[in-house]
């Protein structure tokens, strides 16, 4: 009690100018989130926080910023940091040259493989770090039950990590036909988080059962694709997260939704952010860009991704550039660019004109966590024959550029009492291999939208419980392409015939590398050439293909127990029948 009193008084005194300032930054364009005003004004920081925003402070230390304007650190709510394919740390160094100082994270990816131990791996792999990441605690593992999951985590299980400081609430509830139908374990859960964040994940929910699931006290979505969503959603309280990740983007349609009188209800996000994008594009900073070339008022676009997002987490000293809030800062060259020249986080600078500094060495990815062999069953080509006995097939389509999948039921070419793929028609055979519990489950299914002339892609990325996810042409390939990522202890294959083409190793849950960005984003590139190269048609074909096992977003996926019909909430059979 004693030293923080004592550290109180010194930054008062520094306020006040009656001792100097650590540093002052002279000279800067301030962007205030508060009233919407920019002008030109002296930022002292004491202590690492910020203690005075005028003129005619003194510090130790000062640096003209010439006129460059200041922000706050940007924030992002919500982001799954394994979707990265980096560790914490390194997906902190990645962030911090674009202006990020701070996330929050639902770790239910690793969780879904690991359980309590995932988790705990990450938050100390996070610690200790000029960069803040907060978690929340997983809602929905396994996220459903119709997959197999790596770990289970209850409302016991859940209070043990009520209590870590970097725990801020519930983490998204993607099971919400469990809300509205009472399930008795998904509501002890929402109890036990009720003093704290409830976040929300309810895709095209409107009517008795939106006011029903909000009812609850769920109070955000990022799930929201369009305009007329986004306003029922926001008009029952809620705060409404805007989604530019790399399959899922969503500004462009919701950003017209913001006006000045409902700016406070939005907040931007990433979720799911691949490697590359964070390397050629940014982070939040490129939404930020986005939505002021799009029409929005600069300050109210920057305020959705520093004190939105704060006030709603309770981070209350983060978020703005004023006295008592943390020295979390951004410089840029201008507003127009948004070209991100320095960040400061607790008051020391961590970038320099664009480029890292001042940041602790990552560990090896050998001392993260020991590699091995993914649990799967013993696997031959023959397993992934799907039996024919007629009728149409219901096929997954894939939908560029978003989560959701379409339904479609087509005439299947046979031979010999086998499906067969049909390249020109671009049918192409999707399995998902169990690989926790060696159980032998191999979901057989249908997809149309990759592409594929010749070969098979596979990956240990399926959301959400990343089983091992497969789409081919032959069913050697597709074995040989599931063989491949069993070996590495999870990651990323392509071949052809015999032939690896590609691959990149996941060697951290089967999830996350522990290689730094530069490195991983080599490795992505020569495996998507790869896949390419056998025709692939999509931009991001591991991430379409990850979300393909994902039973929780419509409108048809496919888990190692069989079809999903999302809609339904069901297995369904894969052929309708004559």
């Amino acid at each position: 009690m004693y030293s923080k009193v004592k550290a109180f008084k010194m930054r008062i005194a520094a306020a006040r100018g009656e001792i100097p300032a650590d540093l002052v930054l002279k000279k800067g364009r301030v962007v205030n989130v508060f009233t919407g005003e920019i002008s030109e004004k002296d930022v002292a920081i004491y202590d690492g926080v910020i203690v005075g925003v005028g003129s005619g402070y003194q510090g130790k230390e000062e640096r003209d910023i010439g006129g460059k304007c200041i922000i706050p650190g940007l924030i992002d709510g919500h982001i799954h940091i394994e979707s990265s394919m980096l560790v914490p740390s390194r997906l902190a160094a990645a962030l911090l040259v674009h202006g990020t100082t701070a996330i929050i994270s639902d770790p239910h990816e690793i969780a879904n493989v690991m359980g309590l131990e995932g988790i705990r791996f990450m938050l100390r792999e996070s610690q200790d770090i000029p960069f803040d990441i907060f978690f929340m605690a997983p809602s929905c593992v396994p996220a459903t039950h119709l997959e197999t999951s790596g770990a289970y985590l209850g409302p016991s299980d859940l209070l043990k990590l009520k209590d870590e400081p970097r725990i801020l609430g519930l983490a998204e509830m993607m099971n919400f036909p469990g809300v509205l139908s009472g399930d008795q374990e998904i509501l002890e859960k929402i109890d036990l988080f009720s003093d704290m964040v409830l976040d929300g994940h309810c895709p095209s929910l409107s009517g008795y059962d939106l006011q029903a699931y909000v009812t609850a006290g769920i109070r955000s979505d990022h799930e929201t694709t369009v305009l007329s969503e986004g306003l029922e959603k926001i008009e029952t309280g809620m705060m409404l997260m805007i989604r530019e990740g790399t399959s899922a983007k969503n500004l462009d349609e919701l950003v017209p939704l913001v006006n000045r009188g409902n700016a406070r209800r939005f907040c931007f996000v990433s979720d799911d952010l691949h490697p590359e994008d964070i390397q050629q594009r940014g982070h939040l900073n490129y939404m930020v860009k986005k939505a002021i070339q799009s029409g929005l008022d600069p300050v109210t676009a920057i305020q959705l991704a520093t004190l939105n997002p704060a006030e709603y987490f309770g981070l209350k000293d983060r978020g703005a550039v004023a006295p008592g809030f943390r020295a979390d800062l951004a410089v840029l060259n201008d507003l127009e660019s948004f070209e991100v020249n320095s960040v400061y986080k607790d008051g020391r600078m961590v970038v320099d004109k664009g480029s890292l500094i001042n940041f602790p060495n990552s560990q090896d990815s050998a001392t993260l966590m020991e590699p091995e062999p993914l649990n799967i069953s013993s696997l031959s080509p023959e397993g992934f024959r799907i039996p024919y006995s007629g009728g149409k097939a219901k096929v997954i389509e894939v939908v560029p550029g978003q989560l959701i999948t379409h339904m479609r039921v087509e005439e299947i070419r046979s031979h010999r009492g086998y499906v067969v793929t049909d390249t020109e028609s671009d049918v192409l055979k999707l399995c998902v291999v169990e690989r926790h519990r060696a159980t032998g489950h191999i979901g057989l299914g249908l997809v149309t939208g990759f592409g594929l002339k010749r070969g098979a892609m596979a990956t240990s990325v399926a959301h959400d419980s990343h089983n091992v996810i497969v789409v081919g042409v032959t069913d050697v390939e597709i074995f040989r392409a599931v063989e491949e990522v069993r070996i590495m202890g999870g990651g990323l294959s392509v071949v052809e015939g015999n032939e690896t083409l590609a691959k990149v190793p996941l060697e951290i849950a089967g999830l996350m590398s522990g290689e730094p960005l530069e490195t991983l984003v080599r490795q992505l590139r020569e495996i998507k050439k790869a896949a390419a190269g056998l025709g692939c048609a999509l931009e991001e074909p591991f991430m379409a293909l990850s979300f393909l096992a994902l039973p929780v977003i419509p409108e048809l996926k496919l888990t190692d127990m069989g079809l999903v019909d999302v809609n339904k909430f069901e297995i369904v059979p894969l052929f309708s029948g004559n």
